[in-house]
């Protein structure tokens, strides 16, 4: 098993990424929070006696292999960085600091003392998303023309930011690594149009072409309820194109013949449309949001496997994007 240090006693990181420990060969073996109630019932449902209320002192911890944290932008920056002179990899939620420079010093770092810091870009691992990349990388698809892709949430968490800087770093940010992520390259040109009908409510329309061609449009906001579902993709190719729905639900489309007047027709699968929905009946533990196919890798790279991971180069790239659309949104 992994000795993990672990960073953060949220409901984050409870319910998302501290249940994928254990499944993935790794066992907490230090906590750290300043929230001592918090971090007692995390303590206390996995067993954990090394309880901290510093970052430094839980990673000088004997024993640890690796540092995992779910915090903040600042925290996650300066711990890192403090885990990474100790000779610590590490696994971090998004996004990496505060700021590109700080994830860029990250990646310097990182560099510097060899050894991996996991970005969580858990859309990545979403089970939708991952079936299209791999169709896309299969070769059939062809080159992708264009990509639209919507993320909304509610104001719930951005009610009284103005700035909106939680609803960017926290948000926005996943799309900044996922859209590239699916284009298999950088943003070019960008056009950022926004309206924000009261404080802490935003919508905002990015633009953006491609090295290569590739145009496409990102649509993120906070004027959505968070009880509906939030995301959907859609990658235009020639003659063929794929939907990621609710990151759950996939459609490959491609150029079937009309089939009314053929009283022969049937359901061709080199031509008619393929869908996938997963089966929730099952008795499988299965997280389709992405977390445990991430929380896997994690694992793998600690154990010194070998594994295509969001690193710390893109975690900083994802910040470079980010900090190109709010420059243009408050200009």
């Amino acid at each position: 098993m992994i000795n993990i240090g672990w960073i953060g006693c949220g409901r984050h990181a409870r319910q998302m990424l501290l249940p994928q420990m254990g499944r993935n060969g790794m066992r907490i073996a230090a906590l750290c929070d300043r929230d001592g109630p918090a971090m007692a019932q995390v303590a206390a449902e996995y067993g954990v006696t090394s309880l901290h209320n510093d970052y430094q002192s839980l990673i000088a911890t004997p024993g640890l292999d690796a540092i995992g944290m779910a915090v903040g932008p600042d925290l996650h920056h300066a711990a890192t960085l403090a885990a990474l002179a100790r000779g610590l990899p590490v696994f971090m939620e998004k996004p990496p600091a505060a700021n590109a420079e700080g994830a860029r010093e990250i990646a310097r770092a990182a560099q510097t003392a060899g050894k991996p810091v996991i970005v969580g870009f858990m859309k990545r691992y979403a089970t939708g998303n991952r079936i299209a990349k791999n169709v896309l990388e299969q070769g059939g698809f062809g080159r992708v023309l264009g990509i639209t892709g919507a993320y909304m949430t509610a104001p719930t968490y951005f009610v009284g930011e103005p700035d909106y800087t939680g609803f960017f770093l926290h948000h926005c940010v996943h799309y900044m690594d996922l859209i590239p992520w699916f284009a298999a390259e950088d943003f070019g040109e960008m056009q950022v149009r926004s309206v924000s009908p009261q404080p802490g409510k935003l919508l905002l329309h990015l633009n953006f072409t491609t090295a290569s061609g590739v145009i496409g449009n990102v649509v993120m906001g906070t004027v959505q309820s968070r009880g509906t579902p939030m995301e959907e993709i859609r990658i235009m190719g020639d003659h063929a194109r794929l939907h990621v729905d609710n990151v759950i639900n996939v459609a490959l489309y491609r150029d079937p013949p009309f089939k009314a007047d053929d009283s022969a027709a049937t359901l061709d699968p080199a031509c008619d449309t393929l869908s996938w929905t997963p089966n929730f009946t099952a008795a499988a533990s299965e997280d389709h949001k992405g977390y445990g196919a991430l929380l896997a890798d994690v694992g793998a790279v600690f154990r010194g496997e070998t594994r295509n991971f969001p690193d710390i180069a893109d975690g900083a790239r994802a910040m470079e994007r980010l900090e190109r659309m709010v420059a243009q949104i408050q200009t």
